[in-house]
């Protein structure tokens, strides 16, 4: 890229590693610099939350406002009954709109943490006040026919799916006509200039700007930011446990908190410039350090995103859970707690309780926990997985260690 950018936006884009590609750079550039701009990136209310893998682009909202730009959340309650195929091996189950709105209300409890929805400030919108009412003639003769199949066959996302002889609904290749109509109309509706996503939406995003060149004769633009994996090679935002999801009722702040501590070393200065707001040359002396000290880094990493998303109060006390549990080998208040049913406590063996409590799948996989020397009960190794537990010691809690990074208070449930 040769032009050096000149707004502060895009500056921190570039500086920062949250820039991929961009449809007119240069151009975008003068914009941001002649004044605020506004700009969208869509969520389709698939979940009852956001997950780690949303955490990138909602950092580039808030960075987008923080420099004096105004951002759009555009929840999909239109476009999920539709589902995106991108790069999907399958279809996407359809929710009807009760579930819909259930899952936008979830999401918008995140979207608050990090950006300020105030009078003069980010605007959340909803894409089916323009969707929903769509006459489908009209809608085919003037938005469809600009709309070239051979090339819609071209994209990458619908390429890879055809390619591997699986089936594309009709009802999702549709999708990429309704988002580029997104982009048409919130450029009519509120002057939205720009929209942002994963590299994975590139054809969709071009599709829109293409879209409103051709009805409206407008220049707008399109940024996209790469598709993270870690330096392990595994796709961002997943753990052993599966999606790493941003709402504190469905994964506990200290579980989050814990995911961000166990960053693989070769990925701490690179996440600190990603998902938090401390200076670059902090960013860059943290991800430098060696050996023990690494695991500085990595706790205040774990520090600065939970404070983002959970607050400082939060991320403190997952701090000293955790020293508690690893370095001082105690449980600490913010444990998660698994619950077995006090009916079934009576001689109940370390392998039962386990999988009854759904700390582990099997008892399959106790048996080998226990040859490998990974599980311990209040710290202490077990040798037996027969092993049967204290009944008066469940009442009160035990400590379970799965290995050296999972750990549960393992309590009864006096109502099962």
């Amino acid at each position: 890229m040769t032009h050096q950018p000149q707004s502060d936006f895009l500056r921190i884009m570039t500086e920062r590693g949250y820039l991929a590609d961009c449809t007119d750079f240069e151009g975008l550039d003068k914009a941001l610099l002649a004044g605020p701009v506004t700009a969208y990136i869509g969520y389709d209310a698939t979940a009852a939350s956001l997950h780690v893998g949303h955490l990138l682009n909602i950092m580039m909202l808030r960075w987008f406002q923080k420099t004096g730009n105004r951002p759009i959340t555009l929840m999909g309650g239109g476009t999920t009954k539709v589902g995106d195929p991108s790069f999907r091996s399958d279809e996407r189950p359809l929710l009807d709109d009760a579930a819909i709105q259930s899952n936008i209300d979830g999401m918008q409890k995140v979207f608050a943490r990090y950006l300020d929805y105030g009078p003069e400030g980010a605007t959340m919108l909803n894409n089916a006040e323009w969707l929903d009412g769509l006459n489908y003639l009209t809608f085919l003769r003037d938005i469809g026919r600009h709309f070239s199949v051979n090339r819609m066959l071209s994209f990458e996302s619908v390429k890879s799916r055809l390619d591997r002889e699986q089936s594309l609904s009709f009802l999702e290749f549709n999708y990429m006509i309704l988002q580029a109509y997104d982009f048409l109309e919130l450029n009519r509706r509120y002057g939205c200039q720009l929209q942002m996503g994963g590299s994975d939406q590139w054809g969709n995003i071009v599709n829109g700007i293409d879209l409103t060149r051709r009805v409206d004769d407008r220049v707008i633009w399109g940024l996209t930011s790469p598709l993270l994996t870690t330096s392990d090679g595994r796709k961002m935002g997943k753990s052993a446990g599966g999606a790493v999801w941003l709402n504190g009722e469905m994964l506990p702040p200290y579980e989050f908190w814990q995911f961000w501590r166990n960053t693989t070393d070769a990925d701490v200065g690179r996440f600190l410039k990603l998902y938090t707001e401390l200076p670059l040359e902090e960013c860059d002396r943290l991800g430098a350090l060696q050996g023990s000290e690494i695991n500085d880094a990595k706790v205040r990493l774990a520090n600065e995103v939970t404070t983002l998303l959970h607050g400082a109060e939060a991320a403190a006390s997952a701090e000293t859970t955790a020293r508690k549990v690893f370095e001082e080998g105690g449980a600490g208040g913010d444990l998660q707690i698994a619950l077995l049913p006090a009916s079934e406590a009576e001689g109940v063996t370390v392998a039962q309780a386990l999988v009854r409590a759904g700390i582990v799948a099997s008892g399959k996989e106790v048996k080998r926990l226990v040859a490998e020397n990974g599980l311990r009960v209040d710290n202490v190794a077990v040798s037996d997985p027969q092993m049967p537990l204290d009944a008066d010691a469940l009442a009160s809690g035990v400590k379970i260690s799965v290995g050296k990074k999972k750990h549960r208070m393992l309590q009864l449930d006096p109502a099962r």
